[in-house]
């Protein structure tokens, strides 16, 4: 009896030892698979038979599954000890229940959990569609990609490239090679890309090219949402008018294609190559629709139609264009450079429909010697060639004359209005309607002065000739006197109101941006209006 029960106490024993030992005898033999993934089985086949040693032949409805994915052909080559699979005809490969795989043929590794297919593949996730010969799956990362050409297509888009890979989690496509992604409204070219197939914005890493009807986008980093057309475009990016006539071209663009706005942050430039005028600042925008152009912070205006180009800045700067003409705007301590012609003001506004310039509050204006200033002035020009300046309200003009006595001798003229006539971008010709004024020194052919002589009139019409008046004509009559030299006094030297602007003139292209303030006591006292009454 002793005995029975010992040997019933020590059955449960050794049963268990028995099972644990076998559990990692069993361990041992079997081959483990990276990662501890599963093995791929049979699920069904019409028929099945043993090929060679492992390796089963499977015919009609086969259906093999590795984990949550399932693979479906027409026949195919299973081998269990190396857990690869050849499949074929009438290929499907299924990940959950949004990707699923089309294709001719199909090689499958369960050990690293890659797919090939090849011919005729097509990949479905969602409404994203891929189309290649050459397709490879990665489920261990879950990435998918083809190597010789394929496209993607969204509700949207399509996409072309040799090589891209697209992850169905992140919905992102990497293309390389070729690519180009054609939508209704554009067509993007490049080397590289990469692009969400849910945002569906493209994010721009090569050198890329998009063409529209509305023009031409190069750049070469940033981003395009293809849905509302709104784009950031970095690394000095370019748009291109539809005409080709015009470009913008910044740091940084931010560009609105659908409402035809675009953004730009710094150095931007505005080219018009058929108005030859570019519009500089570092910051400004462009309205496609309206032809609106603006730029403010050191805002700079070049017009390059002749040999000399003009240079002109202000704090803000527009340009408008309306029915092929432009209309220009500075506002805000004005100035401007060309060689033969210099000036300040306020604002000034230049419409090519009638080439006037148009300078306000303060103007001051140097030309070949002369300088000019008056409540407005207005320049007209041929061409980009001054044919004749109007200087309005309370106009004054001052030549300075060279002299080995002293420095202090100026022809002047002032009156209500002067009007000067150009030959060649040189004075020859200058009339002063109203209130004529007028100092002028004779000089002999030794260059010596005769005196100063001095008149007063209704209207003087002054005749020059290599710079110097040469004829004088007054009318009605003038009110006229001659002092010596040796008898001048200072006072006599200068009409009223005598101010040399000299010190705010821009003498080269790069003092139109040196910030010069008019001397407080050179600063003109506010008119008053004819009619308005005294407080």
């Amino acid at each position: 009896m002793m005995d029975g029960y010992k040997n019933n106490r020590l059955l449960p024993a050794i049963f268990i030892l028995l099972f644990v030992v076998t559990f990692f005898i069993g361990m041992a033999q079997t081959p483990q698979k990276q990662g501890g993934a599963s093995k791929a089985a049979i699920e069904y086949a019409d028929s099945s038979g043993l090929l060679e040693q492992n390796i089963q032949i499977l015919r009609g409805n086969v259906v093999m599954r590795h984990d949550s994915s399932y693979m479906y052909c027409d026949s195919a080559y299973f081998n269990d000890a190396t857990q690869t699979m050849e499949a074929f005809s009438n290929v499907r490969f299924e990940q959950g229940d949004t990707l699923f795989i089309y294709g001719d043929y199909l090689h499958y590794d369960a050990n690293i959990q890659l797919a090939k297919l090849r011919n005729h593949v097509r990949m479905i996730n969602r409404d994203v569609t891929l189309f290649t010969d050459s397709f490879n799956y990665d489920r261990g990362i879950n990435i998918a990609y083809y190597f010789n050409n394929g496209r993607l297509l969204d509700s949207i888009n399509e996409l072309k490239s040799v090589y891209a890979q697209y992850s169905p989690q992140t919905k992102f496509a990497y293309f390389k090679n070729s690519v180009r992604l054609t939508n209704p409204q554009f067509v993007l070219t490049c080397d590289t890309l990469k692009y969400n197939t849910e945002t569906r914005i493209a994010d721009i890493i090569s050198p890329t090219i998009i063409e529209s009807d509305s023009g031409t986008i190069h750049t070469d980093k940033g981003w395009y949402n293809t849905l509302t057309e709104e784009s950031l475009l970095q690394n000095r990016s370019m748009v291109v008018s539809k005409d080709k006539t015009k470009t913008i071209t910044a740091d940084s663009l931010f560009y609105n294609k659908a409402d035809g706005f675009i953004e730009a942050f710094g150095n931007m430039a505005l080219n018009d190559t058929v108005k030859k005028v570019i519009l500089l600042g570092n910051y400004g925008y462009y309205d496609e629709n309206t032809k609106f152009a603006f730029a403010t912070d050191s805002a700079q205006m070049i017009e390059y139609s002749q040999k000399d180009s003009l240079f002109a800045h202000a704090d803000t700067m527009s340009m408008t264009t309306i029915d092929q003409e432009r209309e220009i705007k500075a506002y805000y301590g004005v100035r401007f450079y060309r060689i033969d012609l210099q000036g300040v003001c306020d604002s000034l506004q230049f419409n090519t429909a009638d080439s006037v310039l148009n300078m306000y509050k303060n103007p001051i204006l140097w030309n070949t010697g002369y300088q000019m200033n008056g409540d407005t002035i207005k320049i007209l020009f041929n061409d980009s060639t001054i044919e004749r300046m109007y200087v309005l309200q309370y106009s004054f003009a001052i030549q300075k004359l060279e002299s080995s006595i002293d420095s202090s001798y100026f022809n002047q003229l002032k009156g209500k209005n002067i009007t000067a006539y150009f030959q060649n971008g040189e004075i020859y010709r200058m009339h002063v309607d109203g209130n004529a004024e007028s100092i002028y020194y004779p000089i002999e052919n030794d260059g010596s002065f005769v005196g100063l002589f001095k008149s007063i009139s209704s209207y003087i019409d002054f005749d020059i000739k290599n710079r110097k008046p040469f004829r004088i004509n007054w009318y009605p009559e003038a009110d006229c006197d001659i002092l010596p030299i040796p008898d001048l006094k200072p006072d006599d030297k200068f009409l009223k109101d005598f101010i040399n602007y000299d010190y705010l003139r821009p003498k080269r292209r790069e003092d139109i941006f040196v910030k010069v303030e008019m001397k407080k006591e050179d600063v003109p006292q506010p008119r008053r209006i004819r009619g308005q009454r005294k407080q």
